[in-house]
Parts: structure tokens; sequence; C-alpha cells
């Protein structure tokens, strides 16, 4: 049984409104809102009201949207570009009509009249290279290093200065993917 009718329930065997509220662990508000609104609707305050909006005043006008399907039918029958951009500026320039690009995308997509072509790449189209078996697959890795010559000696000052630079060399390692043995 759904709160609603449970607390509608108990109010009219005679329970008070607080005592239903805090029983029910809802606000004493909610209860006289629906209490009117059962008064009204009768059982039809049994069931959740649409939290939708009752109007959105920022939705473009069903005539620009009809607008900006009809100049992509157009523009796409005669070869031209068809895009968004395309369309946002004979909307501007020849219907005096402004419709910000990502809204015409939106009807564009809505209609269905765009095919979706995602940059970005799904991670189940990624192909793991992990080798089964030891020597399938070999990994490399190569590092700069410079190694320091030894030789020193003290600065009139008490300091110690190397004399010559170190010498550059490369470090390779190889590891076998399967097993992760390094050479």
């Amino acid at each position: 049984m759904s709160k609603r009718r449970l607390v509608i329930t108990a109010v009219l065997s005679g329970q008070s409104q607080s005592h239903v509220a805090r029983t029910y662990r809802v606000s004493q508000g909610w209860v006289s809102k629906l209490m009117a609104r059962y008064r009204l609707e009768g059982a039809a305050a049994f069931e959740p009201l649409s939290r939708a909006p009752g109007s959105s005043p920022h939705a473009i006008a069903p005539d620009s949207v009809e607008l900006v399907l009809r100049l992509r039918k157009e523009l796409t029958d005669a070869g031209l570009d068809a895009g968004a951009d395309t369309i946002g500026w004979h909307l501007t320039h020849h219907h005096a009509t402004t419709v910000s690009r990502a809204t015409i995308n939106r009807i564009l997509v809505r209609a269905g009249t765009v095919t979706p072509e995602p940059k970005k790449r799904p991670k189940s189209s990624y192909i793991r290279f992990e080798a089964e078996q030891p020597n399938e697959t070999w990994q490399a890795d190569f590092t700069h290093y410079r190694l320091q010559d030894g030789t020193s000696h003290l600065t009139h000052r008490g300091g110690v200065r190397r004399t010559k630079q170190g010498t550059d060399a490369e470090i390779q390692t190889w590891r076998d993917d399967g097993s992760r043995d390094a050479l």
C-alpha cells in the first residue's frame, strides 16, 4: 500500500494530522496538502503528481523547430552543407530568427536527421595487448642517464668541484609480457 493511501486512511479514521505526520515520518505540511488534494480530487490523490514543469518559457517555438527542419531538408537536397552553423546563418540572414548552434543541433538530433559520430572511442573497442604465454610479447623501455665521473678535487675555498662531466648512457630494459621476466 502506498504511503499516500496510508496517510489519507489514517487521517480519515480520526487521527490528527500531526500524529499521522509523526507516525509516518513526513511533514505536517505534506499531510495538509495531501488531504486538501484528496478533498478536491478524491482517489486521484493516491497517485503522485508529475514533477514536470507546467510550461517551459525558454523552449523554442514549434514553428521555429519546423523552420530548422525544413532548412535542413532544403540544404541537404541542394547538396549544400546542412550543419547547425549553416542553418543558424540562414535563420539569422534570411528569416530574422536567432537560434543557438546547440539548440539547432538538439532539434536535429531529436528529429533523427543527424548520424551520431562520437569523438571518443568507446572503452569496449580498446584491445589490450597482453600475452597469454611467455615469449609472445616483449616490451622495451629506453632511459637516458648521465653517469657521474668520480674525479674531483678541493677548491681554494674548501668546496668539492668535479673536474669532468659525466658520460651519457642509454639504459635498455627488455621485459617478457607473459612471464614478466626482465632481461
